[in-house]
This record gives C-alpha cells, structure tokens and sequence, in this order.
C-alpha cells in the first residue's frame, strides 16, 4: 500500500504466537530419504505456505498488505505477510483503519538423518498482532495444515494498552492455557503439557501424538512386506525421535 494507514484508539498490545510442527517420517535407504525430502519440498512450497497463510489471515480478520516468499536449494521455503486489521470507521467523507506493524511468517526444514533412516519436517510459523487481532483462533486450522506428530507453540502477550478511566491493561483476554483455543477433538490424539509463567503472560504448550500408525510413516515402503521384527524397530525409531524433539533431551 502506498499510502499509510491512519492509527486510532490505539492498542499497544503486541501479541505472539510462535508455533512449531514436526511431521516424522521412516524412509528405508538414502535415497528413499532424499526422495522423501524432495516430496515434502514440493509439497510444502512457498505457492502452498503462502495460501495457508492468507487463510490464517483472513480467519483472524486481518488484510494482506504485502507478500514475500521464497523456495530455497537444496530444499526448504519461507513466506512472510506484512498484514493489517481489516477493521474500517467511518469519519466524515473518509474511511479509516488501524495496525500496520503485524506480520506472519513460516518457514521449512526438511532434513533427514541417515543413521536411523528417520526424516523429519519442520515448519515454523510466527504470527505477531497489534491491538485486538488474536492469532490463537487459528491453532486447529494450523495443526490440521501440516501432519503435526509434535507441536511446540509459546504465546506472549508484551505492552499494555488502557481502559477508559487510565487504567493499564497488560491483558484484553483471558487465558489460562493455550489449550483452551484447541478442540477437544483434535487434543485426544495428543499428549499435552503445558509450562506457563502467567506474571509475565507467557504460555508455552508442547503436544505429541498419541498413538502412531505405522502405514502412516512408511515411505516408498511397503507395510505387507515387513516381518514384526522389522515393523516394532521402525516403530521405535520413530517413536525415540518424537520423544526426543517432544522432551527437548537426547536419549
């Protein structure tokens, strides 16, 4: 936009939303996992990143400004959208609108790890408002977006804003957790911890996937084929991976 947007009842208020996903996958030999980081590169191009995001947009009432995207070599992709609130008052003969300074950005990182032919999918995305834009009503569309087997997401709440009396606001919303703007449905299939600092409006969740089915995770491999031996150490392969990324710790 070429002309700058008019500030009004202004909210200081800056809320961020930083919300990693995981997608695991096993992939037998070397070049099944090339082949695999290939596929999820195409999957996940900028092309595809930028309409998850404009949904995500247009789901928290927000309006693109401007758009920034980018597929990288050998493999990965980021998208940043500089986006204001669509809300417009009318004064007079003109019409006038608020916050210039949010953005949303993802970003890929397929990688593979050949000593134990586990490859993974990384995608962060951050979506930072002003004002009265809350990007938490977006967590079920995120997560059904991308195949999530762990989810990582801190939400901050920084500045203050004031009611009409002068009073400091550090808060516009109550929040206990951010699984609270989760439904129900989609928390069954997780695991879910939460570590909270609420002196600071700070709230962190980590999820990770209950139960895996392993047809699910196979790549260029065939289920019918694998004799149970096979089949429980692919298992816990993928497993020690998840719960590694999940706890934060090697084991």
């Amino acid at each position: 936009m070429s002309e700058k947007l008019k500030l009004y009842g202004f909210n200081n208020l800056t809320k961020s939303l930083s919300f990693n996903i995981y997608d695991i996958c096993y992939a037998e030999t070397q070049k099944d996992q090339k082949e695999y980081i290939a596929y999820i590169d195409e999957q996940y191009n900028s092309e595809r990143l930028t309409t998850i995001l404009t949904n995500l947009t247009d789901m928290i009432g927000a309006q693109v400004l401007n758009i920034s995207q980018q597929d990288y070599e050998p493999q990965g992709a980021s998208v940043t959208i500089l986006i204001a609130e669509k809300t417009m008052v009318p004064v007079g003969n003109t019409q006038v609108a608020h916050l210039d300074k949010s953005h949303v950005t993802v970003h890929t990182y397929p990688e593979y790890h050949p000593e134990t032919c586990v490859a993974t999918f990384r995608v962060d995305i951050d979506v930072s408002t002003c004002g009265e834009i809350t990007p938490l009503s977006t967590l079920d569309y995120l997560i059904g977006s991308f195949d999530s087997d762990v989810i990582t997401m801190d939400y901050r709440v920084r500045g203050f804003t004031r009611s009409l009396n002068g009073n400091k606001l550090f808060m516009d919303h109550e929040i206990r957790s951010i699984q609270e703007y989760i439904n129900q449905e989609t928390l069954e299939h997780y695991n879910a911890v939460d570590i909270n600092i609420f002196e600071a409006n700070l709230f962190h969740t980590k999820m990770m996937l209950r139960e895996i089915d392993l047809e699910n995770y196979l790549f260029n491999t065939s289920i019918e084929k694998l004799l149970s031996e096979k089949k429980l150490d692919i298992e816990n392969r993928l497993k020690k991976e998840m719960i590694e990324i999940f706890s934060g710790k090697t084991v």
